[in-house]
């Protein structure tokens, strides 16, 4: 199978074929239909956020199930799927008390002692799997607990964008926030993730939704998913007109780009009492703090991995938002391109002007 490698940080992903193993018990093997290209991906490529090479990065995914192991339950051959990286095990502490997003999915990769999911395929040296999934190949080997089966209906280029962007963006704004009719809401980043949150604050009833990016064309975007209200992030008083547009702040700042000043601006624009959340893959040595007088104003600050999502339920609902007109995924996707397109398509997000792009396999 063709897959995209990364060899070195911050050098162009490598075209290349890939051996891929057979299922083993608790294993899927799937045909990727649409791989979208996420800036999480763009931090490892760059070498920002480290992982063993060389590697298989993508993680964004949707495509149909080709085989699975002898012990798989939850889907089966033909079944339309969507992957997910917070791949659960099913019995750690934070799985049964309801937190699967924090699962460290111990049990769900191959152990040291076991052949590895990814050889080349000149010389069978092994391959890493990035994040559980490595979708940027025509082929992907996952634990049965990283895919959810969904309806078969669905398109499969926007069900790629719902396995990080829209679980992250609609899972803060549903499970992290708890975001209620007619709470205020700032977005601060209108990448894939920012959108899908602005779009999931309007379909749960926040009376303001106020998105901040730098670039006019995304927040037209924002716009057009239910943004109420713009603002320039780079303006040197964007938080005043945060506050000024909301009469003291937002009850919720949700910071989905992962820069150090968009934090700074999520927790400059909290009213008494608000909730910043940051989604963003900040530096790892950045630290996001509140100020003391915030914390005796009751201001609070959180993290949510990938939204504290709860995929195998989450994903089909928001198929069936989808598919009922509710989440717009069609504004979310700016082009679909070929796996040799991919990256130019990095490129074009580092200019930083579009929203998603999204690999589209041959069927």
């Amino acid at each position: 199978m063709k897959a995209a490698i990364l060899e070195k940080p911050g050098q162009p992903l490598e075209i290349d074929r890939l051996a891929i193993a057979k299922p083993g018990p608790h294993e899927v093997l799937i045909r990727t239909a649409a791989c979208g290209l996420c800036h999480s991906d763009l931090h490892f490529i760059e070498g920002t956020y480290p992982h063993p090479l060389p590697a298989v990065p993508g993680h964004e995914a949707a495509g149909i199930v080709e085989a699975v192991g002898s012990e798989v339950r939850t889907v089966k051959k033909g079944d339309a799927v969507v992957t997910c990286l917070s791949a659960f095990c099913g019995h750690c502490e934070f799985c049964v008390t309801g937190r699967m997003a924090l699962c460290l999915g111990g049990d769900t990769r191959r152990g040291a002692g076991e052949a590895p999911r990814l050889t080349r395929a000149s010389d069978g040296s092994a391959v890493n799997q990035m994040l559980n999934l490595s979708a940027f190949a025509e082929m992907m080997l996952v634990h049965e607990h990283a895919c959810v089966a969904i309806n078969p209906e669905m398109p499969l280029d926007r069900a790629a964008v719902i396995g990080c962007a829209v679980t992250t963006g609609a899972g803060a704004v549903f499970n992290a926030c708890k975001v209620t009719p007619g709470e205020t809401v700032a977005v601060v980043g209108c990448g894939g993730v920012g959108l899908a949150t602005v779009n999931a604050a309007k379909i749960a009833g926040a009376g303001r939704i106020i998105a901040a990016d730098p670039m006019p064309e995304k927040r037209e975007l924002a716009k057009k998913l239910g943004a109420t209200d713009v603002v320039d992030a780079m303006a040197p008083d964007a938080a005043k007109q945060i506050l000024e547009l909301t009469k003291g702040g937002v009850d919720h700042a949700i910071e989905a780009v992962g820069r150090p000043a968009s934090g700074e601006l999520a927790v400059k624009s909290l009213r008494r009492g608000g909730t910043a959340t940051i989604l963003g893959m900040m530096p790892l040595n950045h630290a996001v703090a509140l100020p003391a007088m915030d914390l005796l104003s009751g201001k609070k600050l959180q993290g949510a991995i990938m939204g504290m999502n709860r995929f195998p339920v989450d994903l089909p609902r928001l198929v069936d938002f989808y598919m009922r007109g509710l989440l717009d995924l069609d504004t979310i996707i700016a082009e679909r391109i070929p796996l040799e397109g991919i990256n130019e398509g990095f490129e074009k997000m580092k200019q930083g002007h579009s929203a998603r792009s999204v690999i589209v396999f041959d069927q």
